[in-house]
């Protein structure tokens, strides 16, 4: 048999990368190291504590995955050697699947843990030796302090998205959990701020980090593309429902779990195929919606910020703010869902005349730069049923001068109005389909 040398594999291997987890790669046509790979890898392969700063989406899995599947030993029952720390449930699976696929060959149990789970089901993986746990702070924590498991065994420790972490209150259990583990193990963490709590964490828990920093003196901007568009709220559900048909893979962020499921119904009477996510939701659901997403049955995903924290799925073209974000940490964050590991995206805030200088404030302030003013668009008709929805409070100390930006070409999107004028049903009353 011949084998073909493959480039990718070889970038990777010039980083010290074990051939069996160069040949992965390549099975899964990965065949360039990132940036953030190729600064990390070494030095974490090397032993070395290692603070990365990078954004959502640069590939910091493979930047800290590959030292641990290649440092950890294989673990004793209840003892794990590696430990994954991270904000969601979604993460933690997704982080796992990572793990799986590139350490094929290393024949490492690994284990997810998160909240919503049965206990007992967790615990037999324990006894059977799971070596990397990827896990919520809280759940692993509570195996800790029942004395179910141990820490004492933990080689390597990955924090991921640390200012997540932060954000949703986990500091005292990363910090409790830290403490279980030995003092001399590796400590790798990411985060795309190093500030407040998380400076903290790199000062106490990590010993003369290396330290890798890919966004520098900048805001904290995404990739992507961000244009402002102003619309009445009957315009709402038609410019979304136009923006999803041109755009395709779209993940609409609202704030509440009764707006998820409202916008959801809303496109879906406009005829797009949409499915929701929110955390008033089973963990069955939550998985049936994300595989709907992930393997295209739905075009649109309508999720709360907090349930959408961990979704990390690849090519998502648009995001859409059907609700304005509340700070720009939540805005870089949502927006990040979209133009991952070098791909492009676009993100479009939908805002009415009140909201429009909070919006330009918040993305200002997440260091975007927005496409210049367009015209105000014509008045998009309520679709065939008749369904009109907005969930985002609309407060009067946003009565401000309006600046309305439009999209630019992509997939041959230019403005609501625009959209409104091609042939489509649109009528205030219901009415029958046109025969095919």
């Amino acid at each position: 048999m011949t084998t073909t040398s493959n480039p990718g594999a070889a970038g990777f291997r010039a980083l010290g990368v074990p051939a069996d987890i160069c040949a992965a790669l390549a099975a899964d046509d990965i065949n360039e190291p990132f940036e953030i790979q190729t600064a990390c890898i070494p030095d974490a392969l090397a032993g070395k504590d290692l603070c990365g700063r990078a954004a959502t989406g640069s590939g910091k899995t493979l930047a800290f995955g590959i030292p641990m599947l290649t440092r950890v030993s294989q673990a004793k029952p209840f003892h794990p050697t590696g430990i994954v720390l991270v904000p969601t449930r979604e993460l933690a699976k997704q982080v796992r699947f990572d793990l799986l696929s590139m350490g094929k060959e290393r024949r490492r149990y690994i284990l997810a843990v998160y909240g919503g789970t049965p206990y007992g089901s967790q615990l037999n993986s324990f006894r059977m030796g799971a070596s990397i746990i990827v896990a919520c702070p809280g759940r692993l924590l509570d195996y800790v302090r029942r004395g179910q498991v141990s820490l004492d065994s933990v080689e390597v420790c990955v924090i991921d998205e640390a200012d997540r972490l932060a954000d949703l209150g986990f500091m005292d259990d990363v910090r409790e959990l830290l403490d279980a583990m030995p003092s001399n193990r590796q400590t790798l963490l990411f985060s795309a701020t190093l500030d407040g709590d998380v400076d903290e964490l790199i000062k106490n828990y990590q010993s003369e980090p290396v330290m890798v920093d890919l966004i520098g003196d900048q805001p904290d901007a995404t990739p992507a593309t961000h244009h402002i568009q102003t619309v009445r709220p009957i315009e709402k559900t038609g410019a979304a429902a136009n923006l999803v048909r041109d755009y395709g893979r779209t993940i609409v962020f609202v704030r509440t779990r009764e707006g998820a499921d409202s916008v959801r119904e809303s496109l879906q009477a406009s005829g797009i195929q949409a499915g929701s996510i929110h955390g008033g939701m089973s963990q069955g659901q939550r998985e049936r919606s994300l595989e709907s997403f992930r393997h295209g049955r739905v075009d649109a995903l309508v999720a709360t910020d907090v349930a959408a924290r961990g979704i990390h799925i690849d090519g998502v073209e648009l995001v859409l703010h059907w609700d304005i974000a509340m700070d720009p940490k939540d805005y870089t964050h949502r927006s990040g869902r979209t133009a991952r590991a070098g791909s492009a995206g676009t993100v479009i805030t939908l805002v009415t005349d009140r909201q429009a200088q909070r919006a330009q404030k918040i993305l200002k302030l997440a260091g975007v730069t927005v496409e210049r003013p367009g015209k105000r668009p014509r008045p998009v008709e309520a679709d065939a049923e008749g369904v009109i929805v907005d969930t985002d409070d609309i407060d009067a100390a946003d009565d401000a001068p309006v600046v309305n930006a439009r999209p630019g070409q992509h997939g041959g999107v230019k403005t609501v109005s625009e959209l409104a004028a091609r042939p489509r049903v649109r009528s205030r009353r219901p009415q029958s389909p046109r025969p095919s």
